[in-house]
């Protein structure tokens, strides 16, 4: 008989693999599901991006093995994007390392910092791999409640002190998933001075920093004050470029701890193909008209979905960043999602599978077009909600 190893049979299913398991089973009842869960992006990726992909695979070169901490020309154009969009001067040699998506980085992170018994702070409701990545690394994941009386940030002052005292890492995410919150430069200074006290090695994944409506401005982690002494933060193409099955990011920041985390991964991975990050170049350095146009689109639908949601008498707050909208529910988050998937062929997000704190919400990913938004909420007027 084949046996698992105690760290999988720990895990929980892992949530959007659950969710594209029950829409597959209402599509093949016949019924047109239109898809507001996971946040993939419905648009291609921007065709000079396309274009330098295609040029790259013509050279050879770029056929063999990839360097494990990325191609230099890349990290170079990461601390140029950094230093234009951020106002933060990295070292590309030792500052910047290339990720195979944000996602590889931050499930490999613990393995670097966290010995079996440590713990981790992971927010709840968060992005599911903090506490996958800390779980496969035998540590102990400390949930830091995001509420909404506290606007969705973390109680720094409510972890208990003998948690505080075993933590290694701390896990946070502003313009955050799946809430939509933001956090402020203060905020990011108090997590510096916590960190200090605590030794704690801060990972800010800022996946949607671009992803920003209505004049808002996401701060980088490490536009705080001491930031690089105490973490680093992960960037990731695909949200902000449309590049999801490209597979690219980086992590910049403190030198230590990036060191840390390649070391995991020249032993896991070979590193990134060095057409994507040829691509990557483009992205990065070539005109960003493309993240303008997407983000005056992503805030139509928003504003689209804000207004059906609010007439259906849900409570929804304007989102400043992220494409998500967070709205409280009547009634369990999994019971309110399933009913929108089995009588209304829409799929959403239930908030529970993010945490235990997010239950009572729903995310809408706004990863359809204003007509099909508004199509779903005309299905969900038909619904007693």
């Amino acid at each position: 008989m084949i046996k698992y190893a105690d760290r999988i049979n720990s895990l929980p299913p892992y949530l959007f693999a659950a969710i594209d398991k029950a829409k597959a089973e209402v599509i093949k009842k016949g019924v047109d599901v239109i898809n507001l869960g996971i946040g993939d992006p419905d648009m291609p990726t921007p065709p000079h991006i396309v274009d330098a992909m295609k040029k790259s695979l013509d050279n050879p070169a770029r056929h063999r093995y990839p360097s494990y901490e990325g191609m230099l020309s890349f990290r170079n154009a990461a601390a140029q994007w950094y230093k234009k969009i951020m106002n933060v001067a990295l070292n590309p040699e030792d500052e910047v390392l290339t990720l195979i998506g944000s996602k590889e980085g931050i499930a490999h992170i613990p393995l670097a910092f966290l010995n079996p018994g440590d713990v981790s702070l992971v927010p709840d409701p968060g992005y599911p791999v903090y506490n996958i990545g800390s779980i496969l690394a035998s540590a102990k994941p400390f949930k830091m409640p995001l509420l909404a009386e506290n606007e969705f940030l973390p109680d720094l002052d409510a972890i208990p002190k003998d948690i505080a005292k075993k933590a290694k890492l701390m896990f946070l995410n502003y313009p955050n998933n799946p809430t939509s919150a933001t956090a402020s430069l203060k905020f990011f200074e108090e997590v510096v001075e916590y960190a200090h006290e605590n030794d704690i090695i801060v990972v800010h994944d800022d996946a949607y920093s671009e992803m920003t409506f209505d004049g808002y401005k996401a701060p980088s982690f490490l536009n705080a004050s001491g930031a690089r002494d105490v973490g680093i933060e992960m960037h990731s193409l695909s949200k902000t470029y449309n590049m999801t099955g490209w597979r690219l990011g980086f992590a910049v920041g403190n030198k230590d701890i990036l060191e840390g985390l390649g070391k995991v991964k020249t032993n896991v991975d070979s590193g990134a193909f060095e057409s994507v990050q040829e691509a990557g170049i483009a992205a990065l350095t070539g005109p960003q008209d493309c993240v303008r146009d997407m983000n005056k689109m992503y805030r139509q639908r928003r504003d689209a979905l804000l207004t059906g949601l609010s007439e259906l008498g849900l409570d929804v707050k304007p989102p400043k960043a992220t494409f998500y909208v967070w709205a409280h529910v009547n009634g369990k988050a999994s019971d309110f999602s399933t009913m929108l998937l089995e009588k209304a062929g829409i799929v959403a997000t239930p908030g529970n599978g993010f945490g235990e704190y997010g239950e009572g919400y729903v995310r809408f990913a706004l990863t359809q077009s204003v007509e099909k938004i508004n199509e779903a909420v005309e299905r969900m007027r038909k619904l007693d909600i």
